[in-house]
C-alpha cells in the first residue's frame, strides 16, 4: 500500500478506501488508516498527508504531530481546507484503480 501512497501526484489526494481497494482489501479502510498512521516510522517518507478519508476530511491529522502539520502540507500543495475538510475534493481525488490500470 505504501507503494500506492508513493505515486499521488502533488497536489491530489486519495482515500483509505480507494488505497484499500486497489491492493484488494475493500473492506480493508480502516487497516490502510492504520498503516498511514505508522508512516513516519518508515525509512523514508512518503506521502500519507495525501490520504483523508472518504468525504475529504482530514481524519488522520492528529498523527503528524502538533499544529495543523498535515493541513499545511495540503495547502502547500495548492490545496484549500476548511474545517478539516479539502474544499473541492472530487477535483482533487486520486483514484488509483482508474490511475493505476490505465498505464
Amino acid at each position: 500500500m505504501y507503494d500506492v501512497v508513493e505515486k499521488i501526484p502533488f497536489g491530489r489526494v486519495t482515500s483509505y478506501g480507494a488505497i484499500a481497494k486497489v491492493i484488494g482489501a475493500a473492506k480493508s479502510a480502516r487497516m490502510v488508516g492504520y498503516a498511514m498512521n505508522d508512516a513516519h516510522n518508515l525509512e523514508h517518507a512518503i506521502p500519507a498527508h495525501r490520504v483523508v478519508n472518504r468525504n475529504g476530511l482530514l481524519t488522520g491529522k492528529h498523527h503528524f504531530g502538533l499544529g495543523n502539520e498535515m493541513q499545511s502540507l495540503l495547502e502547500a500543495e495548492g490545496h484549500r481546507i476548511e474545517n478539516d475538510k479539502i474544499i473541492g475534493f472530487e477535483k482533487v481525488f486520486w483514484d488509483p484503480n482508474v490511475e493505476l490500470n490505465s498505464i
